[in-house]
């Protein structure tokens, strides 16, 4: 693909220039679309900013939520009718499974409102405006002073803009957000919804269909989607679960589009991005891909391997563990991607070189100590990074002791009987003892081998010489601790005996030595890299004045656009932009988990009733674009050049996962569901016709 340079003037508070960007990159913030607005409409857009983001008028955004606290989401009808992802609402799928009612299996549909599950905790949030309060928050704040009286003034300004703006309560929240490091910040004002009810959601053999074998890759053939509906009290105002609510009203929701996207298609995708560190400097990224994603990665693989294997043997350990093994999976796989894409792009050697060029002009612009003072920073926190990539993803996933150490919260605070009982319910309904317990002995064995002895806490090098090694250790914890038995849940009432227990004294020792020997020294030296990377990104800024530089992601509502592409992701070999149902059929397989779709799905396409939901006879499954997007962009609404809803973005391809780092348009592609399967599954597999009807559609 051929780089576009683009003119547009960003609207920050420290630069206003003529800039540029490469086509298809960027996560631009709503409030300033206007700025970009050209550049869409030239590639097709036919609305204008207004549509998509506006305070006076309902507009795209009023359709779009940020679902519970990761994932985003969008409203399909005027009775608050909301689609996600599947891996979305998973944990909320999960939930409500058992082994009499398996919906991860077998799918769930409510047939009317009184089947729709209430979601204890779920709440999912619309953003009411955005506003730049960069002056506001640095009020008070002059040069000269310390960080730590920047933080004060900072975190005080913050506090009091947000009580200001949710001062009327009805649901309302607000976060203040640093921006280009801090050089800007944002007020985001939302509205937030409790009463989130499960509604339909298909079997995870067509929801997760590839599982872990064909996350983050393409072709892909899944499903990923799951339904929900958002309610009200009788005034459409944010209230807590009751029988008397009412489906809420929306102030707008997209029309669906069943005329599918053609290659070169204009597309947008509209959410909640997590995080991206598109600025960083070359050692951030050089310990990314050398020493932190490898060893994750290898920490990973050993649990994997144990969940999988207990999993495969046991209908209910699956269930049990079927949302945590998906959980660990997802991230295990992106950071292979990454790190292949950060050495294939040479990315550390790219920034290397940029910065050598930095360089050459940051002496006499008064940015001359910037790199090198962030460089011997970087160095002097990888050794603490590295250990705490370690304590989190050892020590610090034994469930057992997390579990252990949640007891004891609860007794220091004097919970009641009951909510010993929820936390009880909750823990034991999905915990599998032996799974624990290998797992405990695998990465204990790791942190044993990897983490150099001088960081190791005194307690774990006692608790080895003492029993020789983690296998015997876990025998001894395991057997001598109360919390390995739901039987034993009258006991957890009795302080002296739970601060006692051998799971709470591992969790409470590793907790005292990250806290004591980690944290403060690995915070200490990010509090300086933070402050030089808020002056390197200015810096930037001012060095590359044509340059359009989009904030970093933060779970902020962002609009990504590109148009729909294949890509070659090595020699030979080119992969089209779409996927149809023909595609599972041809990876169907009984044998295999993973592949095994239902029965019913075979029986429609044998007969080949695919309703009015196809394209040239066959149902249209998935796509993929040049949006850019990353994690919390998961159920995006994917929105046509009218402004109606073509998809559910759901992943990224294997190859360009670094996008998160490093953005190339060569390779990076959002991988999404074609609202097509999506109607096609509702209505012919799961004979819900009666959503459909609640929908409004476009052509």
């Amino acid at each position: 693909m051929r780089h576009l340079f683009l003119s547009v003037i960003l609207s920050a508070a420290f630069l206003t220039a003529s800039v540029t960007a490469l086509a298809d990159e960027g996560m631009w913030l709503p409030s300033l679309i206007s700025q970009r607005i050209s550049d869409m409409q030239d590639k097709g857009f036919k609305l204008s900013a207004e549509d998509i983001y506006s305070i006076n008028q309902a507009s795209l955004k009023d359709a779009v939520v940020l679902f519970g606290r990761g994932c985003t989401g969008e409203i399909i009808s005027s009775e608050g009718l909301l689609l996600t992802n599947h891996h979305c609402g998973y944990g909320q799928i999960q939930k409500h499974s058992s082994l009499e009612h398996d919906y991860l299996k077998d799918g769930f549909w409510a047939m009317d409102r009184s089947e729709e599950l209430p979601n204890d905790g779920l709440t999912v949030s619309f953003l009411e405006r955005m506003d730049d309060v960069t002056s506001a928050v640095l009020d008070g704040y002059s040069a000269g002073m310390s960080e730590a009286a920047r933080d004060s003034i900072v975190r005080s300004n913050s506090a009091r803009l947000i009580k200001n703006a949710t001062a009327d309560g009805n649901g309302l929240r607000a976060t203040v957000e640093s921006l280009y490091y801090g050089n800007s910040y944002y007020i985001f004002i939302y509205r937030e919804f409790s009463d989130v009810r499960l509604v339909g959601a298909p079997p995870s053999s067509i929801g997760k269909f590839g599982g872990d074998t064909d996350n983050w890759m393409w072709p892909r053939h899944t499903g990923d989607f799951s339904i929900f509906r958002i309610y009200a009290d009788k005034d459409n105002n944010p209230a807590p679960y009751s029988e008397d609510n009412v489906p809420y009203r929306p102030k707008r929701y997209f029309k669906i589009s069943l005329s599918g996207v053609g290659e070169g298609d204009f597309t947008f995708v509209y959410g909640f991005p997590g995080r991206t560190q598109e600025y960083i400097m070359s050692e951030g990224v050089r310990y990314v891909s050398e020493v932190s994603d490898p060893h994750k990665i290898a920490l990973r693989t050993k649990r994997l391997d144990i969940q999988r294997k207990y999993m495969e043997s046991d209908r209910a350990v699956r269930i049990q563990y079927a949302s945590k093994n998906a959980g660990v999976a997802n991230a295990w796989k992106k950071w292979q991607g990454e790190m292949k894409g950060i050495n294939r792009l040479g990315t550390v050697q790219a920034k290397r070189a940029y910065e050598k060029r930095f360089s050459g002009w940051a002496e006499s612009a008064g940015y001359g100590d910037v790199l090198w003072k962030l460089d011997s920073l970087y160095k002097a926190a990888e050794p603490y990074s590295f250990i705490q990539d370690y304590y989190m993803e050892t020590a610090y996933t034994v469930e057992l002791a997390r579990f252990a150490r949640s007891v004891m919260s609860l007794n220091s605070k004097g919970a009641s009987e009951e909510e010993f009982d929820a936390a009880a319910d909750a823990f034991y309904k999905d915990y599998y003892m032996p799974i624990d317990k290998e797992c405990f002995v695998a990465v204990m064995d790791a942190f044993d081998r990897n983490v150099p002895e001088d960081f190791q806490p005194a307690y774990f090098r006692d608790m080895m010489s003492e029993y020789g090694s983690a296998a015997v250790w876990a025998d001894a914890l395991f057997a001598e601790s109360m919390f390995t038995d739901r039987c034993n849940r009258m006991r957890f009432t009795d302080s002296s005996a739970v601060a006692d227990d051998p799971a709470v004294v591992f969790s409470m020792e590793f907790s005292r030595w990250y806290s004591r020997d980690i944290y403060p020294e690995l915070s200490r030296i990010g509090r300086e890299i933070t402050l030089l990377n808020r002056e390197y990104m200015k810096g930037q800024m001012e060095f590359e004045p044509e340059k359009a530089f989009y904030p970093d992601a933060n779970l902020t509502l962002r609009v990504a656009y590109g148009q729909v592409a294949g890509y070659s992701p090595s020699d030979g070999i080119y992969y089209e932009p779409y996927s149809t149902i023909d595609g599972i059929m041809e990876k169907d397989n009984p044998e295999i988990y993973d592949y095994n779709i239902p029965q019913k799905l075979r029986e429609l396409y044998a007969s080949e009733d695919f309703g009015k939901w196809t394209e040239d006879g066959r149902v249209p499954v998935c796509f993929i674009a040049t949006n850019h997007t990353s994690g919390g962009n998961s159920g995006s609404p994917v929105i046509n050049a009218d402004g109606n809803l073509v998809g559910i973005n759901f992943d990224r391809v294997w190859e360009g996962t670094m996008s998160d780092i490093a953005f190339d348009p060569a390779y990076c592609r959002n991988i999404s569901l074609d609202i097509r399967y999506v109607l096609f599954i509702i209505d012919r597999l799961a004979g819900a016709a009666h959503l459909i009807e609640e929908m409004e559609f476009a052509d």
